[in-house]
């Protein structure tokens, strides 16, 4: 693609290289590794001219020849040039080459792609074209342009498709292309992730239905890891072929064992690795060469023993061979829609609806027991282990549309990527609900903390707004999520949190209404038809309200009849059967009536059958306790609330203005940073200039150091005036004396700054002046940047009673105002926002768009370590930060979510 004559013409860009790279996957499942081309790559350049076609050559240089291709080669390796160029390579072999020379300018720059013949096909110039533009905005290029010949529709399809802005026009000859680069494209990221999640699909489709399975280390010892694998592979119903490594026997579980993965006939998809942690290496090695295309290692001892060397090695080779790696230091995997059970599990898992992962090898074994034993069963489950490799975010985009799976279950103990995991599990999780259990909720924070929203946000928290705002259902043990996975696995997700509970006894049917309403849940009162009929039709000493108490002597059909009845209520979204056994009919005939009456009731119908839990009927989930049932539905509740809200796009989404503001902003912290590279608290006014930046609105401030200046800052501001100390370590300055109100005249602000000064002390840097606001509703907004987690924003009632109340709400951004409302209406002080005991409403949304605002700014300044505007004073004219604390940190470039990789 394009023609470049001269790759060594002068360019203000630098030619070195960045170090390392990313492996990325490409469309069938293959692994790519992508990096910056490196003067030792010459060799394997003239390798790469030596072998592509005459018609690659064509299209790439618009000359026929090798020698063209040649040429080129030394170009982009010489010394002299200019330019920035990207290498990928499969299987250890360069397979493509992409590069960009920018103008005298540097803003615009040529670019070409060209690739192997062998590589077309797999989504590699696509995945080289993404990576390019990136790195070319990384480094201010803001245009990319260049010529394609119009029989190359390869490429045409490839710029059409890439979801950037790319504009094609014919002109003397060829297509000529150019593509913006500042701002991204507003469906750039939905396409990058389009693209991901097709590479995901195929990469684990050869782990979990694979066509053949090797089990390397399978022995003849029954009790040994291996045999048992083997084994379970066997009497799991395995259709394809199962081969045995083993050098030391002819033969095991009566099938013909190979001495080597090497001497197997025919490709093995899925090599499974039970030989000690020593050995593990070389058999790596061994399936890279033999063309294995995913590694399961059961072996210990690497990265959870301190071998963490090893562990990396074993990653590399498996990237390297384009092999998907579990593990190490796992239970295996298992699919079984096709049969699959590469587990050394006691206990086949048995077939479901629910995909399993577990990074514990004990909560997994546990989970998969109990699941069927109460008749759920899993589709597919995966033991991780160390998790090397194949993560929950892989994992994520497997299930996403996987016809065998309704629901997906996960234990973490880490995100690998936890960025990443939010916006894979908000896309998923808006089709199926994604259950979790993440450990380490009582783990403190990692670093010292001075501001009010940093020391509340804790990582927990962090982890709890991160999956809250992806729609991810948060659990604290097995029990839990074995409960809302019955609900969720065979129910219809609720439509609402109305409940209609029906019983034979009062005491449990009491609990649980209770349970409803500490829940958020009603429990409202039955429509009069619903009653009439009930009434007409049940003993004369039941209770026809809600709850509806059959009595204890109510048979299997009253129980059938009062269901059917209330399920017919449109005041109603969900039904509560709580039956106490054994009166009326007893447990199997009341079951049946129970199963029956909802088989076709397209509402929520669960069950307390008390002392008892498990599925009534094979559909209907029972729980043995109220409070069990009514907890495991409010979560479905919140669910089907998350799944159903307006979808709404980032108010700063492709907007060319925020676009630039957010670099004045970069230049900003740049700029402080540099004068201050361990980080620093900045002055006030640099940090009001900032927040302008992004639209907050701040009240004015005049920075002053001594008496006179408060004085001369008085009498320009011009009315009643309020003196605020300054200084890094000053937090609660109305505990120390620093600040004073209503101060009216300039000596007046003199004698304040004097009085200040001695009772703060050396604490007090100086003082701002600000004009006193009128009275409003004192809220807290500010964030944090966790290194792991990205950014968090907190919104909660302000002012002094900020700690004291504790009244906070905390997001994950990109937050659009409907979601900055949503944080504002779960406060307990949200009343006094909308007008309280007959005050007057003020600005809610003005206050929403600060939150929206703060947010933009935590995700593109990640330097923006702690950010506190606290009070900002809403009133009915708007919201005005008045108090402003920004703390700057120099930390490592956040990862683009538009540079595809593995992590």
């Amino acid at each position: 693609m394009t023609a470049m004559t001269d790759p060594r013409r002068s360019s203000p860009a630098s030619a070195e290289a960045a170090p390392g790279g990313y492996d990325v996957l490409l469309r069938d499942g293959g692994i790519a590794h992508v990096r910056p081309l490196r003067p030792d790559d010459r060799t394997a350049l003239h390798e790469l001219a030596d072998r592509i076609s005459e018609r690659s050559s064509y299209f790439r240089f618009f000359t026929g020849g090798a020698g063209t291709a040649h040429r080129y080669m030394d170009q982009i390796t010489d010394p002299g040039y200019r330019g920035r160029a990207l290498v990928a390579l499969v299987r250890g072999r360069v397979t493509g080459i992409a590069e960009y020379i920018p103008d005298a300018g540097g803003e615009r720059a040529e670019m070409a792609v060209l690739l192997d013949d062998t590589a077309q096909s797999h989504g590699l110039g696509t995945l080289l074209l993404e990576h390019l533009a990136l790195d070319a905005a990384e480094h201010d290029v803001r245009e990319l342009t260049g010529d394609v010949l119009p029989d190359n529709m390869a490429m045409i399809h490839v710029l059409r498709d890439i979801g950037m802005d790319v504009k094609l026009r014919f002109d003397s000859g060829v297509v000529r292309l150019s593509i913006a680069l500042s701002p991204p494209a507003p469906g750039l990221q939905a396409s990058v992730d389009a693209r991901d999640h097709e590479a995901e699909r195929a990469s684990l489709t050869r782990l979990l239905s694979p066509r053949s399975v090797a089990v390397i280390g399978a022995g003849r010892d029954p009790a040994a890891i291996g045999h048992r694998v083997l084994r379970n592979l066997i009497d799991g119903g395995f259709t394809g072929p199962i081969h045995p490594v083993n050098p030391k026997t002819g033969q095991v579980a009566g099938l013909t064992a190979h001495p080597s993965i090497r001497e197997v006939p025919g490709p093995v998809d899925l090599a499974v690795v039970a030989v000690p942690a020593a050995h593990v290496l070389d058999v790596a090695r061994d399936c890279a060469e033999a063309g294995v295309t995913g590694l399961v290692v059961l072996t210990s001892g690497f990265a959870e023993s301190e071998s963490p060397d090893a562990e990396k090695e074993l990653l590399r080779i498996c990237r390297r061979a384009g092999m998907r790696l579990v593990g190490p230091n796992c239970l295996g995997v298992a699919g079984t829609p096709a049969g699959l059970n590469a587990t050394f599990l006691g206990q086949a898992p048995a077939p479901g609806r629910i995909g399993v992962m577990s990074q514990s090898g004990a909560v997994a074994a546990g989970l998969v027991d109990r699941l069927g034993a109460l008749g759920l069963g899993v589709s597919s489950f995966v033991s991780v282990g160390n998790k090397a490799d194949v993560s929950g975010n892989d994992l994520l985009e497997y299930w996403a549309d996987d016809e065998a799976t309704d629901v997906i279950a996960l234990y973490l103990e880490s995100f690998g990527n936890p960025r990443k995991f939010a916006r894979i599990a908000r896309r998923v999780g808006a089709r199926k609900p994604i259950l979790l259990i993440k450990s380490g909720r009582s783990a403190s924070g990692d670093r010292a903390v001075r501001s009010h929203t940093a020391a509340a946000a804790t990582p927990d928290i962090a982890v709890d707004a991160l999956v809250r705002a992806s729609g991810v259902i948060r659990l604290d043990g097995v029990a839990e999520l074995l409960d809302t996975a019955m609900l969720l696995a065979t129910q219809p997700l609720p439509g609402g949190p109305r409940v209609a509970i029906v019983g034979n006894s009062g005491g449990p049917e009491a609990m649980a209404a209770d349970a409803c309403e500490r829940q958020g849940l009603t429990v409202p009162e039955l429509s009069a038809p619903v009653r009439a009929r009930l009434a007409g039709r049940v003993r004369a000493s039941a209770a026809v309200g809600n709850p509806v108490d059959l009595t204890a002597a109510a048979d299997a059909r009253e129980f059938g009849f009062a269901i059917e009845t209330v399920l017919g209520d449109p005041g109603v979204d969900a039904v509560l059967v709580v039956y106490t056994p054994p009166f009326g009919s007893g447990l199997e005939q009341t079951g049946e009536a129970i199963a029956a009456a909802a088989r076709d009731a397209g509402k929520t119908v669960l069950a307390c059958v008390v002392g008892h839990d498990g599925l009534i009927g094979g559909r209907i989930p029972g729980y043995a306790f109220p409070e069990q049932a009514v907890a495991a539905l409010a979560r479905a509740v919140r669910y089907a609330r998350w799944r159903d809200r307006p979808v709404e796009e980032s108010a700063s989404a492709g907007h060319q203005d925020a676009w630039e503001a957010a670099r004045a902003a970069r230049t900003l912290v740049r700029a402080e940073l540099a004068r201050h590279p361990q980080g620093c608290w900045l002055p006030p006014q640099s940090a009001a200039e900032l927040l302008r930046c992004y639209g907050l609105n701040v009240v004015e401030s005049v920075a002053v150091d001594d008496p006179a200046g408060a004085a001369a800052a008085a009498a320009r501001i011009a009315g009643p005036v309020v003196l605020k100390a300054s200084g890094p370590g000053l937090v609660h300055k109305s505990d120390v004396g620093g600040v004073r109100l209503g101060l009216n005249t300039p000596e007046e602000a003199a004698r304040a700054y004097r009085e200040m000064a001695e009772a703060v002390g050396a604490a007090m840097t100086g003082a701002i002046v600000q004009p006193l606001l009128p009275g409003g509703v004192e809220t807290i907004v500010g964030g944090v940047n966790y290194p792991a987690f990205g950014p968090l924003v907190m919104a909660g009632l302000g002012g002094v009673a900020a700690d004291l109340l504790a009244d906070r709400a905390f997001r994950v951004p990109p937050l659009t105002p409907a979601a900055a409302t949503e944080m504002i209406k779960e406060l307990r002080c949200s009343p006094l926002l909308y007008g309280y005991r007959g005050r007057p409403p003020v600005d809610a949304d003005a206050l929403a768009g600060q939150i929206a605002a703060v947010g933009r700014l935590l995700e593109d300044l990640p330097d923006v370590a702690e950010l506190d505007l606290n009070p900002v004073i809403v009133t009915a004219d708007g919201a005005t930060a008045v108090d402003i604390r920004v703390r700057l940190a120099p930390s490592a470039p956040r990862p683009s979510p538009l540079r595809r990789s593995l992590r």
